[in-house]
């Protein structure tokens, strides 16, 4: 069951109607606002969003945006790479003949497989509907797989309900993927086909393929903690001395964690490595930080000024040792291989993800919903290091115009209820004009308003 509510599931309409419903939806686009009420509210929210980006539904196509290497590459460093096999066998291998595709994306909408009937593979290339392309709801407007991972909600969509003309023909059912710790959305899972792919029993089918994906996840997860915890530890047995060993063995990250570092709504950065959570000091989280956002890697120069102007590069270069010994230690007992900063230049084994980040992409791909469930707050609240508060400047600014520009009324209202917007007059303004005059919702926003102007006095 979807998380968040089944509004984007077909309702008990036949479909025929509500496809009906949206051809005189598309016929009236450019006429006024009549449209609206053709489409299901899930629906329609949707469109209202696809619009921002494409006045005309004639112009959404999707774009390749990996092939080749690129493509092996994502793929293999995917979260949801390891539960592939369970897909397959749960929804691939069953409707293969069936005239039926079955298509896994990323949690930004681009198709990482997509496998099923051979003779319809070949006709979704031609629209594009193959792995490496972008599905989001930015770049083709309203679709199953874009919609799901905009509202973090399971969806159908019957042929002309898709925005895109070029889509009609096809219908779709989707499923988030979640991580089962965190509850971050990893990717979705969807099928897509005729009238068959959005039938009740489709749902159910994709609805436990996932469950069983996360499922899956989670006993990886298990797995590799009761590993850990059989292994014998050094310092723990006082009847023999540990024996050194001869060769030491490299560790390889364990599929199935996902390394990230949570900034916002937090003092404290947090650390998720090797299955662990680690809460790093002030300075500790500040510096990962920095790292992160620069890949490529800094001078203990440009570090410092990015995270201590007011230090000495040599204290940078002191707190980055303390760093290293403490990656180590966040590692020991684990199969993960540690995530131990390097020098010359300062810079990260591997790629480390950021929420603020994400947030920062699901805005950037429309997926408005997702980037008010992922942010927490502001990034580090009491941190004054000049790329922290950069940081936090850019996500809180970007979030708050994505919203009151592009969202939905919903979104807006849910934006409404973070603390940052406790004394936004215009923001609280907006909400007011969108709401209809007979709205329950409206005596809550102009009691709102009266406060902001009381406190003002």
């Amino acid at each position: 069951m979807s998380r968040t509510g089944q509004s984007g599931v077909l309702p008990r309409v036949p479909a025929d109607i509500l496809q009906r419903n949206a051809v005189r939806a598309h016929e009236s686009l450019g006429a006024g606002t009549g449209w609206l009420e053709r489409l299901r509210p899930s629906v329609r929210e949707s469109w209202q969003r696809s619009l921002q980006h494409h006045p005309d539904p004639d112009i959404p196509r999707p774009e390749l945006v990996f092939d080749g290497d690129a493509l092996v590459r994502h793929r293999a460093a995917h979260p949801l790479s390891s539960v592939m096999p369970v897909i397959r066998r749960l929804l691939v291998e069953p409707g293969e003949d069936s005239g039926l595709l079955v298509a896994v994306g990323d949690e930004l909408g681009r198709l990482l497989w997509v496998d099923g009937d051979p003779v319809l593979r070949r006709r979704a290339e031609g629209m594009l509907f193959m792995a490496g392309a972008d599905w989001s709801e930015r770049t083709v407007g309203t679709s199953a797989p874009g919609m799901a991972l905009a509202t973090a909600s399971e969806v159908q969509i019957a042929g002309p309900e898709h925005f895109s003309r070029l889509v009609h023909s096809w219908s779709c059912t989707a499923v988030p993927v979640h991580d089962p710790d965190t509850g971050a959305v990893l990717g979705v899972v969807d099928v897509t086909g005729g009238s068959e792919a959005v039938a009740p029993h489709t749902l159910a089918l994709v609805r436990a393929a996932v469950a069983a994906a996360e499922a899956r996840l989670q006993v990886e997860r298990l797995q590799a903690h009761r590993d850990t915890a059989r292994r014998p530890q050094a310092s723990g047995s006082r009847d023999r001395a540990p024996q050194p060993s001869r060769r030491r063995t490299r560790r390889i990250p364990t599929p199935g964690f996902a390394e990230n570092l949570e900034v916002l709504g937090r003092d404290r950065a947090l650390l998720h490595t090797g299955g662990r959570a680690v809460e790093l000091s002030a300075r500790h989280g500040e510096l990962l930080a920095v790292l992160a956002l620069h890949p490529a890697g800094l001078t203990a120069e440009e570090l410092a000024a990015l995270a201590y102007p007011d230090a000495h590069a040599g204290t940078v270069r002191a707190e980055m040792v303390r760093l290293r010994n403490l990656m180590e230690a966040a590692a020991a007992g684990t199969t993960a291989e540690p995530l131990v900063p390097r020098s010359r230049p300062y810079r990260l084994a591997r790629p480390l993800a950021v929420d603020a980040v994400q947030v920062l992409r699901f805005l950037e791909q429309g997926a408005y919903r997702l980037a008010l469930r992922t942010y927490g707050g502001p990034v580090l609240s009491r941190s004054e290091a000049p790329a922290v508060v950069r940081l936090r400047t850019e996500v809180s600014a970007v979030l708050r115009e994505a919203i009151l520009s592009d969202a939905g009324t919903d979104t807006l209202l849910q934006y409404l209820q973070l603390p940052e917007a406790a004394h936004d007059a215009e923001a609280w303004q907006l909400a007011l004009r969108v709401l209809p005059p007979r709205s329950p919702r409206r005596a809550a926003v102009v009691a709102a308003l009266e406060r902001i102007e009381r406190d003002l006095a």
